[in-house]
């Protein structure tokens, strides 16, 4: 059961009290910025395709992983950046409440100048990565909102229009990606657990190794984005004719250079893109040797997933969990 679910969001929860979500609210949208200006036309053909792009990338991806998909099906919300971020700090409030509960245990009171700091720090790095996110699988939302799949509509115009790229393409490899998270995580439903029990363990590592701890994140992190890669890329070839055209603009838009490459570094964000590589090259070595079946062993269990040093080397995962 979720300690937090039952949590009253008011100024009487530990979170609220940790840090001024209103001021992480504010300061993300002024750093986000609106994008670029889209007529209402334009975005109810957007929602149009992406809510028909989701229900054809849940049907494509469980076709080529032979995953079962459980639960309502999956359906697109299209928001624009404010939304991300309201979204994005109703879920930090979330995670942070077990954290917050203990820091305050020590010290019951904390200045409002302190709590204002922590949520602009929040608001900023969240106001920056809503203006890079195209779509996310929140795996942290409520029963009720199981299938529900973020699309930020801004930045996929922004791209769109950007790189010449042809929107029904886009936004169905967009798709594609983030329906495979929500795939995983229907076919495996103990990870859901697991990556919040993770997420528990980081929250504490004042107490832990945090090293070893870390190791284990980014295997599992890997996974999940290097498959969902590997899944949009494999599913284009047979699906998406302008795919070497996507592919060199994701390339490309990935590059950043003097002060937002060192920002991205600073909050951890190339981590991600990172993962993104490292994870695909395992997902495909490991298919190539073993089969979609024998790879599909990932998920069924926590014992399943890669260790630290086995995204990296294959062979050492199939040798342990095939054999």
């Amino acid at each position: 059961m979720d300690p937090a679910a039952d949590v009253d969001w008011s100024m009487g929860s530990h979170a609220a009290r940790l840090a001024d979500w209103d001021v992480a609210l504010q300061i993300g949208k002024r750093v986000a910025g609106p994008g670029p200006i889209v007529p209402p036309e334009d975005r109810a053909r957007m929602r149009e395709d992406l809510a028909a792009h989701v229900l054809r990338a849940e049907e494509l991806v469980a076709g080529f992983t032979d995953l079962t998909v459980t639960g309502f099906r999956s359906r697109a919300w299209v928001m624009g950046r404010g939304d991300w971020i309201r979204q994005n700090v109703a879920g930090l409030q979330r995670l942070m409440e077990p954290l917050a509960q203990r820091l305050l245990e020590k010290r019951p009171t904390r200045p409002t100048i302190a709590r204002k700091a922590v949520g602009a720090q929040a608001g900023a790095i969240l106001g920056y990565v809503s203006r890079r996110v195209l779509g996310q699988f929140d795996v942290f939302l409520p029963p009720d909102d199981d299938g529900l799949v973020y699309f930020v509509g801004p930045n996929l115009i922004e791209v769109e229009r950007r790189y010449g790229l042809v929107p029904s393409d886009f936004r169905l490899w967009v798709a594609i990606h983030e329906v495979t998270h929500r795939v995983q995580f229907s076919a495996a439903p103990w990870l859901r657990a697991f990556l919040g029990g993770v997420v528990d363990e980081y929250l504490e590592t004042v107490s832990l190794d945090p090293h070893q701890l870390m190791d284990r994140t980014q295997a599992m992190m890997s996974l999940l984005e290097g498959h969902a890669s590997f899944v949009m890329n494999e599913v284009g070839k047979e699906n998406i004719a302008t795919l070497p055209r996507l592919k060199n603009a994701l390339q490309a838009r990935r590059r950043v250079r003097g002060v937002e490459q060192r920002f991205q570094r600073a909050i951890g964000f190339d981590q991600k893109v990172a993962q993104y590589d490292s994870g695909e090259r395992f997902v495909r070595d490991v298919i190539e040797r073993v089969g979609m079946n024998g790879f599909n062993l990932v998920w069924e269990s926590r014992e399943r997933l890669p260790q630290p040093g086995e995204v990296a080397d294959p062979d050492r995962w199939i040798a342990r969990v095939t054999r």
